[in-house]
């Protein structure tokens, strides 16, 4: 794999760590600012929007530059989003920096996705987003253990610092590794909004709601699932986290590795083993060595989507696949918000707190029924072409071979 995936894998540490680690250090922050829980909680919901609308938008803004350029950009905004966050003097300022960082999430994966794909060879292309979605991945095995470590012990302005550090990293390394590719010629941006009439674009967008969306109805209420229900410590949910980081690490991986080689079958597999063991999570939860393997299969299915699903919006955007790709990482964003919302009701309404593991498990079966839909329209519009070119209609192909 080419050291430029490094670089961009950097980038992806740094962006993982910024999203995920300001949920473990909401007390510090709402004390300091002297606000609540619940409104500290905008910084969360603040930067899962950001990413959402900051896709589709930076992406477009991006067009009249270089994929180099506008990743090195992106970085740029990246580590102005953190640096605001970290000397902010008023909590309405630390949610604009947070906002700011947000919007070159997005982008970032999705110009980075196209630009991975680009630097291997066509049976690679899955493998090489896997390699840079590590960066994610590991950043909830080390970065958000860590940065939530320094936050709590010498105060969560030095964690953002740092994370602003690892921008600066990540932006050398680009602008030092990732090779200058020229602006496609030609691609407009009415070119790339063409990839939306594409219904297996559609489909395979609405697969990361749904799968990735399950994956969160469960691990958004972890902490007082594990703690309530399995009986594990306060201070357990943090391993706990690491594990279903861990999982990450190797579903991801696992899925970049077999998507090159087999993705339809290879999402039929991990989307049904996901439903699966979402739903035995409702009775896994009752004991702490089960659970805890639950988490880590769950992490571990969970990410063995992301490349094949990613690779799959390339695939069918081919020609632009830019805009696609950027919006595709908005989706698990908002597969996380939808799942957590869900999830919040059904606890509300009095089923417990094992009860978003069900709402999982329906929106991973629902991705699944999608992704069998996604293939067999795909038989059907080759078996069209395939008619075509013969001068046969299917209608014709069939009556052949039932006589």
């Amino acid at each position: 794999m080419p050291l430029a995936l490094l670089a961009l894998a950097i980038g992806a540490f740094g962006i993982g760590t910024t999203e995920f680690v300001i949920m473990g250090l909401l007390p510090e922050v709402a004390g300091d600012f002297g606000v609540s829980i619940p409104t500290a909680g905008f910084l969360v919901t603040g930067y899962a929007l950001g990413v959402v609308l900051g896709a589709p938008l930076m992406t477009v803004l991006g067009t009249k530059v270089s994929r180099k350029r506008m990743l090195m950009l992106l970085m740029g905004l990246f580590i102005v989003g953190n640096l605001l966050s970290a000397v902010a003097p008023a909590f309405a300022v630390m949610l604009i920096g947070r906002v700011v960082a947000s919007l070159a999430h997005g982008a970032f994966f999705g110009i980075g996705s196209v630009v991975a794909a680009d630097l291997v060879a066509p049976d690679k292309k899955a493998g090489a987003i896997a390699m840079m979605f590590t960066g994610l991945t590991v950043a909830n095995v080390v970065g958000v253990p860590l940065g939530t470590f320094v936050g709590q012990s010498v105060g969560w302005r030095v964690t953002f610092g740092i994370v602003a550090a690892l921008g600066l990293v990540g932006l050398a390394g680009i602008a030092k590794l990732v090779p200058d590719m020229p602006k496609q010629q030609g691609v407009r941006l009415r070119h790339e909004l063409a990839a939306f009439k594409n219904a297996q674009v559609l489909l395979a967008m609405a697969m990361t709601v749904l799968g990735f969306g399950g994956v969160f109805a469960a691990i958004t209420y972890i902490a007082p699932m594990m703690t309530h229900v399995a009986d594990f410590a306060d201070g357990s949910v943090t391993w706990l986290l690491v594990l279903f980081g861990l999982g990450m690490v190797g579903g991801n991986l696992v899925g970049g590795k077999y998507a090159d080689r087999a993705l339809m079958p290879m999402l039929y597999v991990s989307l049904g083993a996901l439903a699966v063991v979402l739903a035995l999570f409702t009775v896994t939860a009752q004991n702490k060595i089960l659970a805890a393997v639950t988490i880590a299969l769950i992490g571990a299915l969970g990410f063995a989507t992301v490349p094949p699903l990613q690779k799959r919006v390339l695939d069918q955007a081919h020609g632009a696949p830019t805009l696609a790709s950027a919006v595709n990482i908005g989706a698990f964003n908002l597969g996380n918000a939808l799942s957590a919302w869900l999830g919040g009701l059904v606890i509300g309404a009095g089923f417990g707190y094992t009860s978003p593991n069900w709402v999982g498990a329906a929106l991973a079966a629902a991705a699944l029924l999608l992704a069998f839909l996604s293939a067999a329209l795909e038989r059907r519009d080759r078996a069209s072409t395939s008619a075509v070119v013969t001068g046969t209609t299917p209608a014709e192909q069939r009556a052949v071979v039932h006589h």
